[in-house]
This record gives structure tokens, sequence and C-alpha cells, in this order.
């Protein structure tokens, strides 16, 4: 297979996101999605309930806003909680209860286990910065910045637009391109100069939809043809 070269006669800029494309924290985050639901759904519909698989994950959650994926794994089940606000507490039965319970599942891992990267990611991204393109992480997580803390990749991106930037700001969520093009405008480039990197079907619709130059799918769970698709 010949590499991909990404340069900067063709390109001013690469828009990364976080999660299963330069931290290893998919797993993690899978982990806490599935200890959130098998014990709602276990305290709600007893010991016969069917849990929360990995293919839930990628059909409902992977890629989305928090809340969002509360929402749509559920809905997915038959099941209609109140929206609630995000200032619920986790042990309320609400959407934001219980992404706020998944939140506090993630950092606990978070804190004691820390965050994995990989290696190819950040090699690329840092050839990239020495060829004078610049990069920029995107994340529908409000945690983009302690997991870039963690890793100790926060001076490798020039922008960071992320689940707090996109509440403060009224982004939508993926599969709209929303925060890829504020990544873009924030770093200054056309979008037909700028590429996107991403491992999650929302994201790669979401590429696509904001009309970016290249959008590359990282298949790391198996799914390479949905992605080409």
């Amino acid at each position: 297979m010949t590499e991909l070269i990404l340069s900067p006669r063709d390109f001013d800029a690469v828009i990364f996101d976080l999660d299963g494309v330069i931290t290893r924290t998919a797993t993690v985050h899978f982990a806490s999605w599935k200890r959130l639901f098998d014990d709602y759904l276990r305290q709600s519909q007893g010991e016969g309930f069917r849990p929360f698989t990995e293919q839930d994950y990628l059909d409902y959650v992977d890629g989305l806003p928090r809340y969002q994926g509360v929402k749509a794994f559920l809905e997915s089940r038959n099941i209609h909680l109140p929206m609630g606000d995000p200032g619920d507490p986790p042990d309320r039965q609400s959407v934001c209860g219980l992404g706020n319970r998944k939140n506090d599942f993630f950092n606990d891992t978070l804190r004691r286990d820390g965050v994995e990267v990989f290696d190819s990611s950040v090699e690329r991204l840092q050839q990239l910065r020495r060829q004078g393109i610049k990069t920029a992480i995107v994340s529908s997580s409000k945690n983009c910045l302690p997991v870039l803390q963690a890793a100790g990749l926060t001076e490798l991106f020039d922008v960071r637009v992320d689940g707090v930037v996109s509440a403060q700001r009224g982004l939508k969520g993926k599969p709209d391109p929303d925060i890829f093009l504020e990544a873009a405008r924030e770093l200054g480039v056309a979008v037909d100069r700028a590429a996107v990197v991403e491992d999650a079907l929302s994201g790669v619709m979401a590429g696509r939809r904001g009309g970016f130059k290249l959008v590359i799918g990282v298949d790391r769970v198996g799914q390479a043809q949905a992605l080409l698709d």
C-alpha cells in the first residue's frame, strides 16, 4: 500500500479527532458506557436485561456528544427519560443525570490508569508540524483537555474544539460538521485546503458534510467498509 502523503502544497491544516485516533481512550469510554447502561438496565429491567454491547457503542454512542449518546441508546431500547439539565446529579433518572454518571466513571478510570496514545498518530502529528501544516484537535467530549494533558500532547495542536467549546458556542454534534468547520475557522484555513482524520462513522460523515478536501477514516474496530461507504 502506498503511504498517504499530506504535503503543504495541498494542505494548510489537518484536523484530528481525539478518541480512537490520537489516544486509546475509546476502550475507556466503552467500559464507562457499558458500566453505566448495564447498571441502569439491570436496575430497571431485572437480571434478564439485554446488556450494552460494542455494537451498541458503535451504533448509538461513538463520536456523539455525551447526552445525545445517552438519549440515542435508550431510545434504541424504547426507553424514554426526561432530558433533565446538565447540572443534574449523577443519581438522577434523566438523560443528563445518566450522562453525568458516565462522566464520573470515565474520570475515575482516567485518574487511576492514565491514558495511552497511538504512537503512529503522534509521529504523524509531529511530522505535519515540522512541515508547517497546522493541526487542530476536535472531540465531542468535555474531557478533551484533561485527556490531552494526561497524555502530554497539548502543545501539538494550534486549536481545540471540544464538548466544552461546543456547549459555549451552540455547536451541533457529529454527524453535523459544526466542530470541524469551527476548527477550520479558528485555524484560518479553507475547508478545501484541510483534511479530517476520524475513526467514528459519525465523524467521517461530519467531515464529508463539511466539504473538506480529504476525510481519512481510521479503522480501529473492523469497520473499514462502513467507513468507506
